[in-house]
């Protein structure tokens, strides 16, 4: 989801509701506690230049039940970042807390922003010689004794 679309979305939400892709909800008092613009430049493995930029989000809760990030507060977050940080259109990654810090792409479902999760992939896939994993082929099954001496298998 891009900066755009997320803006959007909160504009009609009254309760701002995040749940991960495995079903685990963000509990409803979390606070966004950072917006950020993210440039990240990098070499890949077969050497080639990349540059990527992206809107990091930063869910993070505590014991504070009280506090309930309100739509009309995150929008006022997020257009104080578009102005000072110069954030355009870009997609949206979020940062979570679960047994380390995952980061998250981000879509929406009736209403509830569900926390994507994302993959690592080789970049220079025509540099480098990744072989598919062969099909297993399960030759006979013992359970049936389709190889008992006499059977006619071997």
């Amino acid at each position: 989801m891009i900066l755009s679309e997320f803006r959007k979305e909160i504009e009609n939400i009254v309760d701002l509701q995040f749940v991960l892709e495995d079903g685990i909800v963000v509990p409803n008092h979390f606070h966004v506690t950072e917006v950020a613009a993210v440039n990240k430049s990098y070499i890949d493995c077969g050497g080639a230049y990349r540059m990527d930029k992206f809107v990091s989000f930063q869910l993070w809760f505590s014991d504070d039940t009280k506090h309930k990030l309100q739509s009309k507060k995150l929008i006022n977050i997020l257009d104080k970042a578009v102005q000072v940080l110069g954030l355009s259109n870009e997609e949206i990654e979020v940062e979570y807390q679960g047994d380390t810090i995952g980061k998250y792409a981000l879509s929406i479902e009736s209403g509830v922003f569900i926390l994507k999760n994302k993959f690592t992939n080789c970049l220079a896939e025509d540099q480098c010689v990744v072989e598919e994993p062969k099909e297993k082929i399960v030759l006979a099954s013992m359970e049936n004794n389709s190889c008992a001496p006499g059977s006619g298998c071997c």
